[in-house]
């Protein structure tokens, strides 16, 4: 640098700092005038140089502003309609005596449900001695699983006598089952397999607890360990009973494993809680689906029908609040509370049923968090081996949608008896819809995407209701209905 260069940044040196002190100087004659000056530079709080960030205040507001309107719908409900909760309604319609039907036909299918558990074991069995061929083991093992996923909807369709209530435990139930059975088959062909391989390459080699017994002069303490945690632990084809079957057949899961994890003991406070969420969550829904949701869908009717674009948009948002409230309590009674109450009665050791969906910037990752015990199974059981085949991953992402959306359409469609696909086409929606929150979510930032999933989900549920019960009238009561809903 030279000298030239060094005395001009000298010179701009001493202007800034001159410059700071004549500011200062003004500033303190300005404060000392008698007109008491109250202003300085300031920018507003809303701006964003001001750099303010505390609004917790309007986030109080928001919420009293919420609680307030809800308190104006539940008098606005009850004015209207009266106090509609009769617990009394419910039992007839459990038991189907509103319906005049005898010999409970749910739970029927539910005993004979022991029958393809039972073929599935045996067949494993079978498998493991060697008396079935693996060929003819899978095809019955197929044949099996077909009969049990058609069973539900044949006899749902052709029995009279099935309540509302009842076909839905009954397809969930099978549904369930399909799942665990489909694992439980899967698993023990990968240890079935391995367990061939190992012993036609070691068939000549002592096993580890055949050393242990036959040394009869050690005193290792370490071995004895070793030797009681492998005696413990449940190797195939051990596993193939009927209390290792029906343990992981009531566990909270659908992925079966040999060894699963077990806690120490059963923790009785944390149980009755459990139970008393079960419960209370089970009669507020009870009571938000009498009081709220049974009224607004019923309204819908005759404006969906007409095509009444304002009062059908006003119906649909008058049923999402009640809608997504009894949905919001159903996800904490079933994958917080029931789930932890099985696993606490099973002394099952993994309890991480959903992860934080609420935080979900897309719709991927809601379907993987929400539902964790689905998405493990689908994971393990479809993509991964799809994509081990040599697919694409595409094609197992394609197939993992396929099915889920498949099995939510047959969970509505066959209790209703109205087989119409908009549970099937809301899954598949899912994809475009994916596509079109991961670009929001880029283009805008992550608060945009979070906001495109909740709004599928408060949207989205009331709107495929709207549309099932308006074809459910149509299909078991027919017009006739809707024109004298239309005269009232």
């Amino acid at each position: 640098m030279t000298k030239e260069q060094e005395g001009l940044r000298y010179r701009r040196t001493q202007s800034v700092t001159r410059a700071e002190e004549i500011k200062a100087f003004n500033i303190k004659v300005r404060y000392s005038q008698p007109d008491k000056p109250c202003h300085k530079p300031r920018d507003s709080l809303f701006s964003w140089s001001s750099k303010f960030n505390n609004f917790t205040g309007f986030i109080n507001w928001a919420f009293l502003l919420l609680s307030i309107g809800s308190v104006r719908l539940l008098l606005e409900n009850f004015i209207k309609y009266g106090i509609r909760i009769d617990p009394l309604q419910w039992i007839y319609v459990i038991t189907g005596f509103n319906d005049g039907g005898s010999g409970h036909p749910a739970v029927a299918l539910i005993l004979y449900s022991f029958v393809p558990i039972t073929t599935c074991l045996m067949v494993e069995k079978g498998l493991a001695v060697k008396i079935i061929s693996n060929i003819a083991g899978m095809i019955t093992h197929i044949i099996n699983l077909v009969v049990l996923i058609l069973l539900p909807m044949i006899v749902i369709h052709v029995k009279e006598g099935f309540n509302l209530v009842g076909a839905s435990v009954v397809t969930s139930y099978y549904t369930v089952l399909f799942l665990k059975m489909w694992s439980y088959i899967q698993v023990n062909l990968w240890c079935r397999t391995a367990h061939q391989r190992k012993n036609s390459m070691r068939r000549s080699s002592i096993s580890f607890t055949t050393l242990l017994k036959s040394s009869e002069n050690t005193t290792d303490t370490s071995s004895e360990v070793l030797g009681k945690q492998e005696k413990e632990i449940v190797q195939y084809p051990d596993n193939l009973n009927f209390r290792d079957m029906f343990y992981f057949l009531c566990a909270p899961t659908l992925c079966y494993e040999l060894n699963f994890p077990r806690t120490g003991r059963i923790r009785k406070r944390f149980l009755m809680k459990r139970i008393f969420e079960v419960v209370a969550g089970t009669q507020i829904i009870l009571c938000l689906i009498q009081q709220y949701i049974i009224p607004s869908i019923i309204n819908s009717l005759i404006p969906f029908s007409n095509m009444d674009i304002t009062q059908t948009t006003e119906r649909l948002l008058k049923l999402a609040i009640p809608n997504h409230l009894t949905w919001l309590i159903f996800f904490y009674i079933t994958f917080h509370s029931y789930f932890n109450l099985i696993g606490e009665l099973l002394q099952f050791g993994d309890r991480n049923f959903y992860s934080d969906w609420w935080n979900a910037n897309n719709i991927d990752t809601f379907w993987r968090s929400w539902n964790l015990p689905v998405h493990r199974w689908a994971l393990r059981h479809l993509y991964l081996p799809i994509v081990e085949m040599g697919f694409s991953k595409t094609m197992g992402f394609l197939s993992v949608f396929f099915i889920s959306a498949f099995f939510h359409e047959y969970m509505v469609s066959v209790p209703l008896k109205t087989y119409k696909i908009w549970a099937f086409t809301g899954m598949m929606g899912q994809l475009p819809l994916s596509t079109f929150a991961n670009y929001v979510e880029k283009r805008f930032g992550p608060r945009w995407g979070n906001i495109i999933v909740w709004s599928s989900l408060i949207l989205g549920q009331p709107l495929c209701i709207m549309m099932y019960y308006h074809d459910y009238v149509v299909t078991h009561y027919g017009e006739s209905l809707l024109e004298e809903y239309g005269r009232l």
